[in-house]
């Protein structure tokens, strides 16, 4: 059983973009809640508590690339042996396969 991740900086920024949105739509205590939500989701995702899908069924070359449901958002990850990596967080109306297509790209570059 895993019980680590970490975030990528695309996924920090991703969290810090999600924060500064919430506070100026729905005050501070809402991006509070929204953002320790944020991150218990990471961690079930890392326990194997979270139900997700393969990027694939998306676009074809996402390789190891899997998202699961988390709020308003879709977390992105790679499910390695000892860690999960966090690799972004996107809003549920984005363009998900356009991203997932993005990230694959810079993911395939550094493996």
């Amino acid at each position: 059983m895993k019980l680590s991740f970490r975030l990528t900086r695309r996924a920090e920024t991703s969290l810090v973009d999600i924060a500064l949105w919430t506070i100026e739509t729905f005050g501070q205590h809402q991006a509070d809640v929204y953002g320790t939500e944020l991150i218990a989701r990471c961690e079930a995702i890392a326990r194997g508590e979270v139900a997700s899908r393969s990027c694939s069924v998306l676009i074809d070359k996402a390789n190891n690339l899997r998202y699961a449901r988390a709020g308003e958002h879709f977390v992105v990850y790679l499910d390695h042996t000892n860690e999960v990596i966090i690799v972004d967080i996107l809003h549920s109306r984005s363009d998900l396969p356009r991203h997932i297509s993005a990230l694959s790209s810079v993911q395939n570059e550094k493996t």
